[in-house]
């Protein structure tokens, strides 16, 4: 997510992550435990608030408002008194993120194509604000996680609202680097003032050890970490599992670079085996001009998508959000995307060098169907399944695995 909101060929490949509870909504686990029944990321159809669902009559009504209120520079939008339009990142990971849904499936698809071990050590590519990395560290203080970002407004966004939410030993377990996927070890580590850190410090000040491994880390002379130093700098721990969520591997159009993003993943997964996992959609819905909206207690989430060009598989995506009446942050995220087909992931997952490849996938609610919303509910079957063959529908959503040599 760069400071306009977009994306483009050469790679603006930004996402938000992670869902918190706030005064936009309402509830939400504070305590970090697992639910393996909470569903995973989806923005392109994500589930609506239990408790104010969308009934899709006022659509039309919305569309208008949209069309009549002037367009919002989603980058100076972080504000917080009462009434005003929260932070873009906050609002796309409240409408977008299930990050406990994902750790959940990644651990499965671990046990089962690796297993022999625990998965301690994760690297989130495209991570946006990284809160699916910071989910990560909540439940086991031994994990560690990398996030790897082109947009630096969003990873320094992380660090002020997601990380400094984890305590202070978060600091020396997850590690951001701003950079582009395709280039990882020219990523530059992204660094927090001392100053911020202590302000943040929630555990026992007596815990001398921790906090001078954190200053430690930070401090420009220190070897660990200088002002300037790139992922090839660092010591990192062979990574378990990488993934790539938010669809975010199709900001990479052209096949060359999709091979040559999955060696990288591969090279930086452990010797003992590991597991790259990325989501993909699809369906009948995708290659048209589609308009979704999701309502929660206090905003709208719109998803646009513009003609899709059936010769390059290319599409726009636009994200907006609407708080009232006459708070519209539009294009508050434009994606320019190419749309990977699974068969096409697959093969260039093989020639990267992967071991196997295995798709696990869902069924998404059909697009034309009452605002598509009202197709959650507590009796639909939501849970992906691993297939080796899947018949065309409206919607669907999948992740695909690869499995490093073990």
């Amino acid at each position: 997510m760069g400071k306009s909101g977009k994306k483009t060929e050469s790679h603006r490949h930004q996402h938000g992550r992670g869902r918190r509870a706030s005064r936009f909504r309402g509830g939400g686990d504070e305590d970090g435990d697992e639910d393996g029944d909470e569903l995973p990321s989806s923005a392109y159809d994500a589930p609506p608030s239990h408790h104010e669902d969308s009934d899709g009559d006022d659509t039309d009504e919305a569309a208008a408002e949209d069309e009549h209120e002037e367009d919002v520079d989603g980058g100076d939008q972080d504000l917080r008194e009462a009434g005003s339009m929260p932070s873009k990142f906050h609002l796309y990971q409240l409408s977008v993120q299930s990050p406990k849904g994902d750790i959940s499936y990644l651990q499965k698809f671990f046990l089962m194509y690796v297993g022999g071990r625990v998965a301690l050590h994760l690297q989130e590519d495209f991570c946006g604000t990284a809160l699916l990395s910071t989910e990560w560290l909540r439940t086991d203080a031994r994990r560690t996680a990398v996030g790897l970002d082109l947009d630096l407004e969003s990873l320094e966004w992380c660090l002020g609202n997601n990380l400094s939410k984890i305590g202070a030993d978060g600091y020396s377990r997850l590690l951001l680097f701003h950079g582009n996927v395709l280039q990882p070890n020219q990523a530059r580590l992204v660094k927090q003032k001392i100053s911020d850190i202590m302000q943040n410090l929630h555990v026992n000040t007596d815990n001398n050890s921790l906090t001078s491994d954190i200053c430690d880390q930070l401090n420009p002379a220190s070897p660990k970490g200088t002002a300037n130093s790139t992922m090839s700098d660092v010591v990192l721990p062979a990574r378990d599992i990488i993934c790539a969520f938010n669809y975010s591997c199709c900001c990479l159009h052209r096949r060359k670079d999709l091979v040559l993003y999955f060696k990288h993943a591969l090279n930086a997964l452990s010797k003992r085996g590991g597991i790259f996992v990325m989501d993909v959609y699809g369906g009948t819905s995708s290659e048209r001009k589609l308009r979704l909206q999701r309502r929660f207690p206090s905003f709208t989430y719109f998803w646009e998508q513009e003609e899709f060009d059936i010769i390059s598989r290319q599409t726009r995506i636009s994200l907006h959000f609407q708080a009232g009446k006459k708070q519209m942050l539009r294009h508050a995220f434009t994606y320019h995307w190419r749309l990977w087909s699974i068969p096409e992931i697959k093969d260039c997952l093989e020639e990267a060098g992967f071991k196997s490849i295995h798709v696990w996938i869902r069924e998404m609610p059909n697009t034309q169907s009452g605002g598509n919303a009202k197709e959650y509910n507590a009796n639909r079957d939501v849970k992906y399944e691993e297939l080796q063959h899947f018949n065309q529908g409206d919607a669907w959503n999948a992740y695909v695995v690869g499995v490093a040599n073990i």
